[in-house]
């Protein structure tokens, strides 16, 4: 069925046009729907929103601002509005308190709607070679799960705020338009979410600050390789050199967090079902513009399927892993078909090809 948007029935435009300078966009505003709401679910129905509305008002677009910094408006707003009533998305660990004993027992809340990774290479979540080459940075730095998390901790027009400004680099004046308030209101507002920010992050980790970015290719496959063997030989011993001596591991939707690779690894000694090599397969994939894993685990009739994804933060001063959420879902299969995972580890490539982490 073809539809016709309502510009096109006055002769103005057509569907064709409309997509033609929309499509361009869609996926960096899904992106900006996922920084101001933290979930990729709500981030896709938002942005399908933002182009309904945007098709709805094309007739009306005057052209005074690029298509990209409407459509970035529109999605703005759209956010904001479903962000009245909604609760915020963390982690485990910004749920506030210390950190877990590993030796307690795990408790699950599924009440809680918890902050979701991020399907996106950093190629599709940034613009393309033409944009400044500072906000290609911004943009693809800005999807990291330690600073979603950060965001989650600001109400909804600080985290606006602090997007447009400082991921997008809009003027204060087109954030106060975009927004509805004044100019001396968008800076009071920067101020306070910057600070919060940094009072957030510091347990989370750091977002932005190239850590990841700036260890050396080799060394970075080199690590990862290492680390996806001691998880399928269950070498936990050589699991716990990997990480930091202050590395964090939280999984999603269990409520309990875990500092230090000696509580890591106690951890998973107390309660990963693995029992022995060969138990555990791990593929290769990215989140959030990160090195991730989708981790099969041999169940009771011999077939591995889906059981955790593994989000990883490298520290490229002690070239070792810094943080890991392994995320938890009621529908796994369904999480790993959202990042190119196969239903079983059987059906993918050779490691070889199968990601630029190997």
């Amino acid at each position: 069925m073809t539809t016709t948007t309502p510009a096109a029935e006055s002769g103005a435009v057509t569907d064709a046009e409309f997509l033609e300078v929309s499509e361009p966009f869609r996926r960096e505003i899904i992106a900006h729907c996922y920084r101001m709401t933290g979930s990729h679910h709500d981030a896709e129905d938002l942005a399908q929103e933002t182009f309904l509305r945007a098709w709805r008002g094309y007739a009306k677009f005057d052209h005074r601002a690029s298509v990209r910094t409407w459509l970035h408006k529109i999605a703005t707003n759209t956010c904001l509005t479903a962000l009245q009533s909604s609760q915020r998305r963390p982690l485990p660990s910004g749920l506030g308190g210390d950190a877990f004993d590993p030796t307690d027992d795990l408790l699950q809340n599924h009440e809680v709607p918890w902050l979701e990774p991020y399907a996106g290479t950093t190629d599709e979540i940034a613009p393309g070679d033409d944009a400044d080459p500072a906000y290609v940075v911004g943009a693809r730095e800005s999807v990291r799960l330690a600073f979603i998390a950060a965001l989650q901790h600001l109400p909804e027009r600080q985290r606006a705020v602090l997007i447009l400004r400082d991921v997008l680099q809009w003027r204060a004046a087109e954030v106060a338009d975009t927004i509805g308030v004044t100019t001396a209101t968008v800076n009071s507002l920067l101020q306070r979410a910057r600070e919060q920010v940094k009072t957030a992050r510091p347990q989370q980790g750091s977002a932005g600050d190239g850590a990841a970015a700036t260890l050396d290719d080799d060394a970075k496959r080199e690590l990862l390789a290492r680390y996806v063997s001691a998880f399928e030989r269950y070498d936990v011993d050589a699991m716990v050199e990997l990480f930091t001596d202050k590395a964090i591991w939280e999984m999603p939707p269990f409520t309990g967090w875990y500092q230090g690779a000696e509580n890591i690894g106690t951890l998973i000694r107390r309660n990963c079902p693995a029992e022995k090599a060969g138990d555990q397969i791990l593929l290769p994939t990215t989140a959030n513009g990160q090195p991730a894993y989708g981790l099969y685990m041999r169940e009771p009739d011999g077939v591995h399927r889906p059981f955790q994804l593994q989000v990883l933060e490298v520290d490229a001063a002690t070239q070792k892993v810094s943080h890991v959420v392994a995320f938890f879902s009621a529908d796994m299969e369904a999480d790993f078909a959202r990042f190119g995972l196969p239903a079983t580890p059987y059906d993918a490539p050779a490691r070889s090809t199968a990601s630029p982490w190997h």
